[in-house]
């Protein structure tokens, strides 16, 4: 018997399925929040109605205070993420195309991969102070390693007869390495980059903890301590939708300038 369209594996789905099931992800659970907060006498400071965050939402919105901390943790996830980026992505593609350089690297990244960046917090206050220096550079190490070994490993995987191919039709090593290898594993690149940019939003709620005074980090934890949860809930949603927003962007980016791509985003 042949499975419905639902349940075909490998195989795309009708637009307008594809479009219904999108909804609905993002449908049930704000009706499900509806139905639970208006239908029982759940105290707000748990678990606060939609109506009280949209309320909440307009009053820090209005006094700009939302405004400002999104603009300060954006501020901090871009420089952060992008300082890691430019530097893990050549990284990386040299770790994966030379084995001599991924001897040299791969043992130390192996072993700062495990070590949690919160846990650096202590020695960046003791060398960068509590400005802005530190909160970056917990984003840089973060991030830096883990893209680093995802690019490395997009690379490694990249077919030797594909590589001997380019040498026969009179490539070099650099139009091997930019006009072969390149192309062929950007699209792992910018999912890596996509994985990481959400490491790094996590991040910056942790590092806003270092003595921020603005930043959506600080905004939760402020709330915390005053049981407002309605902003809490303000926080998550705002950092879940810029989140959903770069993601979207990056899967644009594959769209445009890897329409080769066998996989599609």
């Amino acid at each position: 018997m042949k499975p419905t369209v639902f349940w075909r594996l490998a195989e795309d789905i009708p637009k307008p399925l594809h479009m219904a099931l999108t909804i609905t992800s993002i449908a049930l659970p704000l009706l499900l929040w509806w139905v639970v907060t208006a239908t029982t006498n759940i105290d707000p400071k748990f678990l606060p109605s939609p109506a009280k965050v949209v309320e909440a939402f307009g009053r820090l919105w209005t006094t700009r205070e939302l405004l400002k901390d999104t603009v300060a943790s954006l501020w901090r996830v871009g420089v952060g993420f992008s300082l890691a980026a430019s530097l893990s992505i050549p990284v990386g593609i040299l770790m994966g195309s030379f084995p001599s350089i991924r001897a040299l690297f791969e043992p130390l990244f192996g072993l700062m991969r495990y070590m949690p960046a919160p846990a650096f917090i202590p020695l960046l206050i003791l060398y960068l102070g509590i400005g802005e220096e530190p909160k970056i550079t917990l984003i840089f190490i973060g991030v830096f390693y883990f893209n680093t070994l995802m690019v490395m490993d997009t690379v490694k995987f990249v077919p030797k007869e594909l590589i001997e191919a380019t040498y026969m039709l009179g490539g070099n090593r650099w139009a091997t390495l930019t006009q072969v290898i390149l192309p062929h594993v950007l699209p792992g690149i910018l999912d890596a980059c996509r994985i990481n940019l959400a490491a790094a939003w996590q991040l910056v709620i942790v590092s806003e903890l270092i003595a921020a005074s603005e930043g959506l980090g600080r905004r939760i934890s402020v709330a915390g301590r005053f049981l407002k949860t309605d902003e809490i809930f303000v926080g998550l949603i705002v950092i879940g939708v810029i989140g959903l927003a770069f993601d979207l962007l990056f899967q644009y980016l594959l769209h445009v300038t890897c329409k080769w791509a066998s996989h599609k985003q």
